[in-house]
């Protein structure tokens, strides 16, 4: 599993500066500060705008994400979360937010390659879902429509802020003290797949989708490295919660902007077990997709 030297070593350079664990456990606090009291501010104005109503209410409203607004307003709030890792980036490691994404122009290429991977990939799933699935209209179309501008730029920032953490700081920061890919390349993956553990949401499937979460950052790690730039783990990730949150729900969460329901819960393991088995050769067929991409170039 070849690594390109040059575009990796030129992706974790500005890192090398100053590379000290102590930085970067300090940088991660610091993010989380910040995420959580942008979450804060977030919370607290939907709660005035409810008119001083109970403060559960304002978090069940945004926290789920049932409602197209309160959706949104939870893919904003990780603008806190980006917010905090260019303020550990600038204040810790006194390099340029620049440097988390990597050449400006393979960002962008990138991204537009890995949403197009991506989308080539789905296109059956989506076909076979409509031929062999009972589908239910979750929301109307209309509705749909006039969100769906908004929709788009909260996924652009809560896959890019996840991107930031994951695959641009953790994985820089890592590289740039330690040599082996089990540190930079595995560890921000497992921690990736643990953030996403909630069993209150998806019950005895939690640890299936935590593990199917990780491999997924596995892949978007070894292709940031291969790649040098945060643009093609940011388009395949926009790609996919795309289609997971704007099509597609299962109705435990996330589904206020989804226009179908799947007749399944992801609760039931015997019946997701499958799809995500599916999901994870789709996830390699992608990968290699886009390692035949890089390769050509």
């Amino acid at each position: 599993m070849l690594i390109s030297p040059l575009a990796f070593d030129r992706y974790v350079a500005p890192a090398r500066l100053r590379p000290q664990l102590w930085r970067l456990l300090i940088g991660l606090a610091l993010m989380m500060a910040i995420y959580m009291a942008w979450m804060g501010l977030v919370f607290g104005a939907v709660w005035l705008a409810q008119g001083g109503g109970a403060l559960d209410a304002a978090l069940e409203s945004v926290g789920t994400g049932a409602t197209p607004i309160g959706l949104i307003l939870l893919l904003l709030t990780f603008t806190g979360m980006a917010l905090g890792v260019f303020a550990a980036t600038r204040w810790l490691h006194k390099r340029s937010i620049a440097t988390l994404f990597g050449p400006k122009h393979l960002v962008l290429r990138d991204f537009a390659l890995g949403f197009a991977v991506l989308a080539v990939f789905a296109l059956p799933g989506i076909l076979w879902f409509f031929q062999t699935l009972d589908l239910t209209p979750n929301i109307d179309l209309s509705v749909w429509l006039i969100f769906l501008p908004l929709a788009l730029i909260g996924l652009l920032i809560q896959t890019g802020a996840e991107e930031l953490v994951f695959r641009g700081y953790m994985q820089q920061q890592l590289a740039a003290r330690f040599a082996s890919r089990w540190v930079w390349m595995v560890l921000p993956s497992v921690v990736f797949g643990l953030v996403h553990y909630a069993p209150s949401e998806m019950g005895d499937s939690a640890w299936l989708i935590v593990f199917v979460t990780g491999f997924f950052g596995l892949i978007m790690a070894d292709l940031t490295a291969r790649s040098g730039s945060l643009g093609l783990a940011w388009g395949l990730h926009f790609a996919n919660n795309l289609f997971a949150i704007l099509l597609f729900t299962t109705g435990e969460a996330l589904d206020g902007l989804a226009l179908y329901s799947l007749p399944f819960s992801v609760r039931d393991t015997d019946q997701i077990l499958p799809m995500l088995i599916i999901d994870i050769f789709g996830m390699i067929l992608v990968w290699a997709a886009c390692r035949y991409a890089l390769r050509k170039r």
